[in-house]
């Protein structure tokens, strides 16, 4: 595997580590109808994580560690705001695994492409609609401010405050 398939490993990884951070916040604010989505989407983040570690030593490397803790990218107060937080966290998910498709080969990028697709799914769900190419039209919203899904914010500290995207915790 290249350079390039661990880079995007490890950016999953990183987002993998927000989005369960994240739903830690989700959970403890949403409506108790959605207590068992946030739930649900806790364990999956967790179990994708724990399988992106695994898949990052295979590949040679050091998985990067989680953070203590991440600045949010907006207040939480009550469940509308939670709502909009787990949707902002599955399109960073779903950012940072195209990433990884595009990246990886085999095994590991269908992988990968089963994870863009269930953050996608549990997007829509949490939004209630959908975007044509998840992962990818949040990047040609960038420009407009259209999406807080961008690529450089999709692993990266907006959720936390360091972009953890690239590996180099460069601050923004």
């Amino acid at each position: 595997m290249s350079a390039g398939t661990q880079k995007a490993a490890q950016a999953a990884l990183a987002a993998e580590h927000a989005a369960v951070y994240g739903y830690g916040v989700v959970g403890g604010r949403v409506a108790d109808g959605r207590r068992a989505e946030a739930t649900a989407a806790y364990h999956a983040h967790r179990a994708r994580r724990d399988a992106l570690a695994r898949t990052v030593r295979d590949l040679g490397g050091e998985p990067v560690a989680a953070q203590a803790a991440y600045a949010l990218p907006f207040a939480v107060p009550d469940p509308a705001a939670a709502v909009r937080l787990a949707a902002l966290l599955e399109d960073r998910v779903a950012d940072v695994y195209s990433d990884l498709v595009r990246a990886a080969a085999g095994p590991l990028r269908r992988e990968a492409a089963d994870a863009l697709r269930e953050a996608a799914v549990r997007a829509v769900r949490w939004r209630g609609s959908g975007v044509p190419f998840p992962g990818l039209a949040e990047r040609t919203a960038a420009g407009t401010g259209a999406s807080a899904g961008t690529h450089a914010n999709a692993g990266s500290d907006a959720l936390h405050g360091t972009d953890v995207t690239n590996g180099t915790r460069a601050r923004h």
